[in-house]
């Protein structure tokens, strides 16, 4: 995929984006293909508050339970609580995954056409499943989906990021991210791309 006409966005509109850019080097955003919707989702669940090694151990345990590759989610609505927590997610965890793969199976939640949506309403039908807020779909719409305009402000990464490269005093509220990344738009996940990178840099 090429990001030459968002770059070049995003160098004309913002010097400092531009100077990130520079710095990050080419970019190396792809959206994954893989699998299924639902198994990003569950995926997505069991690594948030974890580290990425963490997860990927629990994850790993979580799909070898189920005899479909990639879990059904009939298959995971039906699972024994004691399994799930066996694998190592959490009460909590376990009831979000249930809850979910319950709607999908139900079709409550029909994720099969879910990328003919507009984003709003993609965030608005995920955000109906325990355990899945605004942060957890838009990181959907961007790794999955591959929706070029998502800026979530409410990940701290991002805002971390934002107060180093504009050098502000103190980290910035959700608010205020969205008001510096307005300009970014309809590029505003390339942005965010590069913030996240721009983290691994020397300060």
């Amino acid at each position: 995929m090429s990001h030459t006409k968002a770059l070049n966005h995003l160098k004309r509109v913002d010097p400092v984006m531009g100077r990130l850019i520079k710095l990050v080097g080419p970019c190396r955003f792809v959206a994954r293909s893989e699998h299924s919707h639902f198994f990003h989702l569950t995926r997505a669940i069991v690594y948030q508050q974890l580290s990425t090694k963490a997860a990927s151990t629990i994850h790993g345990r979580f799909v070898a339970l189920f005899p479909t590759q990639p879990p059904h989610p009939r298959d995971v609505a039906a699972a024994d609580d004691l399994s799930l927590r066996g694998a190592g997610l959490s009460r909590q965890k376990a009831a979000y995954i249930k809850d979910l793969a319950g709607k999908v199976h139900a079709g409550t939640l029909a994720l099969e056409n879910v990328e003919q949506l507009p984003d709003d309403e993609i965030i608005a039908a995920l955000t109906q499943v325990k355990g899945i807020g605004k942060w957890s779909a838009q990181m959907f719409l961007m790794s999955r989906l591959g929706r070029p305009d998502v800026l979530p402000e409410l990940d701290l990464g991002i805002r971390k990021a934002v107060q180093r490269a504009y050098r502000l005093r103190s980290m910035p509220s959700p608010k205020r991210v969205l008001k510096i990344g307005k300009a970014w738009s309809p590029y505003a996940t390339i942005a965010s791309w590069y913030l996240w990178r721009s983290l691994d840099l020397e300060p």
